[in-house]
Formats: structure tokens, sequence, C-alpha cells
């Protein structure tokens, strides 16, 4: 998974809701579609995007699919946001030295 694939399917502001309700604990998508305010086809379109961004897993258990957050999967969209993070850091340790007069 590359860092646009997770930008692109967390873009869409259902799939982040449906992404961001996975937070605490796997559920399944009649529970996700119960707070969420679009239908429950349209809550497993949006997890069939996340699941192929590499976001999200199923596990069946039973006759119910429970998904839930791959941490793992959001590493690249995080190197690739630590990466600006870094850049403001030193542009901000280069200001305090120049203030500094070093």
């Amino acid at each position: 998974m590359t860092y646009e694939i997770a930008l692109t399917a967390l873009a869409d502001p259902s799939r982040r809701r449906i992404f961001e309700s996975l937070r605490h604990r796997p559920r399944t998508v009649t529970e996700i579609a119960a707070g969420q305010p679009i239908s429950r086809p349209a809550v497993s379109q949006h997890l069939k995007t996340l699941q192929d961004a590499g976001l999200v897993a199923a596990r069946p258990q039973g006759t119910a699919r429970y998904y839930s957050i791959r941490r793992e999967g959001l590493a690249e969209l995080r190197a690739y946001l630590d990466g600006f993070w870094d850049d403001v850091l030193a542009a901000y340790a280069d200001e305090v030295k120049k203030t500094m007069g070093e």
C-alpha cells in the first residue's frame, strides 16, 4: 500500500467516519451502519474500499464478519506525514539558531 491509496481512501467523509468507528474495537457491518447516515450496503462498499487500501481487515466469526483497523496499513501514510513534520521541526530549529545568534 502506498500513502496515496490511503489518502484517497480516507478522503471521503463517510469512509473516514466508518474508519474512525473502528478505532476502539472490531465491529460488524450492522454495528457500523447503525451509527452512520448511510445505508448498510453503502457501508459495505466503503469497507471494501478501505480493505482494498489495506486500512481495514475482516475476520469471519460465525455468520458475521468483524472489521478492524489494520494499524500497519497506516505505516506508509504516517511515514509520509512524518516527513513533513521533520521538515517543520528542522525549519524551527534553524529559526531558533538565527534568533539566538548562532
